[in-house]
């Protein structure tokens, strides 16, 4: 695992975004992208470590050397609301706490909440599971976090990859994911 300088932002993004030819359109950026620009925007520094592919919590943390609390555990979940279709929500919490679906319905207004379908989650965390990032970068997908999370300095989390990961300052997740805090664990 090594930690990476920051490129420059315009050499990122020409390694990341598809070649573009005579009458094609580009692809959108990859939320691995979104996600380094959201950061180099905000000015928030961060460290990004590869690591052999790994979408479990437990198992990442491990090979990124760190304890399972400074790790954002991410889950999309679907919130059945009375006389509403279900609604969905990020819960992150620390990575060594389980999320509480009865606070997370009761704190997004519903009756019952469980954990989003595959492909709901892999659609509104815009990357495939076990890399879903504690950033929403969808309009229909808010962001609960559990206060436990801003007991650590530093964060880590999936780079929307499974074999690279990220760190940051967890005031700077709070400024950067404006999340709304609520005990979910």
């Amino acid at each position: 695992m090594r930690d990476h300088q920051q490129v420059p932002q315009a050499a990122a993004a020409v390694l990341d975004r598809p070649e573009r030819t005579e009458g094609s359109t580009a692809a959108p950026p990859s939320t691995y992208r979104l996600l380094l620009d959201l950061f180099d925007r905000g000015q928030v520094p961060y460290r990004l470590l590869d690591h052999p592919p790994e979408g479990q919590t437990a198992r990442a943390s491990e090979l990124r050397g760190h304890p399972l609390s400074a790790a954002a555990k991410c889950m999309v979940i679907a919130v059945r609301r009375p006389a509403d279709r279900p609604c969905h929500v990020l819960a992150v919490v620390p990575g060594d706490r389980r999320v509480d679906l009865p606070s997370v319905a009761r704190a997004c207004g519903g009756r019952k909440a469980g954990f989003a379908s595959r492909p709901d989650a892999e659609r509104l965390g815009a990357t495939e599971s076990g890399t879903i990032t504690p950033f929403s970068f969808h309009p229909e997908l808010a962001v609960l976090a559990d206060p436990a999370l801003f007991e650590e300095t530093e964060l880590f989390f999936n780079a929307a990859r499974l074999d690279r990961s990220v760190a940051i300052r967890a005031a700077d997740y709070r400024r950067l994911a404006r999340p709304r805090v609520v005990p979910i664990t």
